[in-house]
C-alpha cells in the first residue's frame, strides 16, 4: 500500500520532538523518538491493519498504533494508508480529532 502523510502531521511531530528535546535536554532522545515514530508509518504500510480499530470511540474507519506514549492514527483509502496524527496517549483523542 501507498503511504500518504496529512499535513497536520509534520507539525505535531515538530512539537514532539521539541518538548522532548527541552525536557530530556538531548537532542538525540527526541530524534531516536521520531525516528521510531516515523518507522511505524513504513511498517503500516505493508501491515495496514496493524493496531486497533477505533470504529466505535473515535470516529468510523479509524485505526491506532501505539509508539511509546504517542497514537498514531490512521485510516486506509483504497490502496492507501494515510497517516491522519501522531498524538500523545493521554490527550483526549475524542475531543483532539473533532478539531
Amino acid at each position: 500500500m501507498a503511504l500518504r502523510v496529512a499535513p497536520e502531521v509534520e507539525p505535531e511531530l515538530d512539537e514532539i520532538w521539541s518538548y522532548l528535546a527541552t525536557e530530556s535536554g538531548d537532542a538525540d532522545v527526541a530524534d531516536r523518538l521520531i525516528n521510531s515514530i516515523t518507522d511505524r508509518f513504513f511498517v503500516l504500510s505493508r501491515h495496514p491493519y496493524l493496531g486497533r480499530r477505533r470504529d466505535y470511540d473515535l470516529r468510523l474507519g479509524l485505526r491506532s498504533l501505539s509508539v511509546g506514549g504517542y497514537v498514531i492514527i490512521h485510516r486506509i483509502e483504497g490502496s492507501d494508508v494515510l497517516i491522519l496524527h501522531v498524538l500523545h496517549g493521554r490527550r483526549d483523542l475524542k475531543t483532539m480529532l473533532r478539531q
